[in-house]
């Protein structure tokens, strides 16, 4: 069974993950839960393993899901949100969710989590609760309401990663306010220009100073404007070089470094090598 809207894709069929992976997963939320058997992707440079009563979430960054391989008996569920409703949902959520940025980065360095039956009770019911909205007749309400169980789920989430971060401090309870917006439009405007490496840019769209925008990031995530626009731009060039065919020469010119020579003196200072040698070394 594989169903899909404009917001959501839903499925439990091998085919439906290929689809879902070729198509969307460079720019959704994906959640899966697997019920049998195992699959290994590979993943922010790894080869992960996702076995039976894990749950594996990617929230949206510059990294796809690569190659994977999956057991004869492997069975699953998956929702994949696109980035875009993703946070919506989440910017609605940090009135009550104060440190949703840390527990975002947490994510990314820690995909797969091994679930409890009551917790995979949980999974199914938000799963089948898609399910039928979308198998439902047409109406009015079908988006709300679906937006609503994907809140629901999402809450989920959040309430679970409580536990693995632990308890919150007296100034992560404290109120959202402007800085907050401010550094969620910094955070898209970094997720949709990868090209743009200077905290001035970034600082110039929201109408700021470029040291107020690296205050408000590291008092909000813990790191610098600059830290940000770092990492966002080494995973972009991660994945230029290893999902795609394209040049070194190409690839400095698609992230509009000043020429190539310039791109390899950057990467070799992020990445510890060249572009050709890491992607012969990663590919090996």
């Amino acid at each position: 069974m594989t169903l899909f809207t404009d917001s959501i894709f839903l499925t439990n069929e091998v085919d439906g993950f290929r689809v879902c992976r070729e198509t969307r997963s460079a720019t959704g939320t994906t959640i899966i839960l697997c019920k049998a058997g195992y699959i290994d992707v590979y993943y922010r440079g790894e080869m992960l393993r996702i076995g039976k009563d894990d749950m594996f979430i990617r929230v949206p960054d510059a990294t796809e899901l690569g190659p994977y391989e999956i057991s004869d008996d492997y069975a699953f569920i998956q929702v994949t949100i696109p980035s875009a409703l993703f946070e919506e949902l989440m910017f609605d959520h940090m009135r009550v969710e104060p440190r949703w940025w840390q527990k975002q980065e947490y994510l990314k360095e820690h995909p797969i989590y091994h679930l409890t039956p009551k917790s995979i009770e949980f999974c199914e019911m938000y799963f089948n609760l898609l399910v039928l909205q979308m198998q439902g007749v047409q109406t009015d309400y079908r988006r709300q309401i679906m937006m609503l169980i994907a809140r629901g789920a999402t809450m989920e989430i959040l309430n679970f990663l409580d536990k693995e971060l632990g308890p919150l401090t007296a100034d992560q309870r404290s109120t959202i306010n402007q800085s907050d917006y401010t550094f969620h439009k910094f955070t898209h405007l970094l997720r949709n220009n990868p090209h743009q490496r200077e905290v001035q840019w970034y600082a110039k769209q929201l109408d700021i100073t470029p040291k107020y925008l690296s205050e408000i990031s590291r008092a909000r995530s813990g790191k610098s404007a600059s830290e940000w626009i770092m990492e966002t731009t080494v995973s972009e060039i991660k994945h230029h070089l290893l999902h795609t065919t394209l040049s070194v020469r190409d690839i400095a010119r698609l992230m509009e470094f000043p020429n190539a020579s310039f791109f390899c003196q950057y990467t070799k200072k992020h990445l510890g090598m060249s572009p050709s040698r890491y992607r012969k070394t990663k590919k090996a």
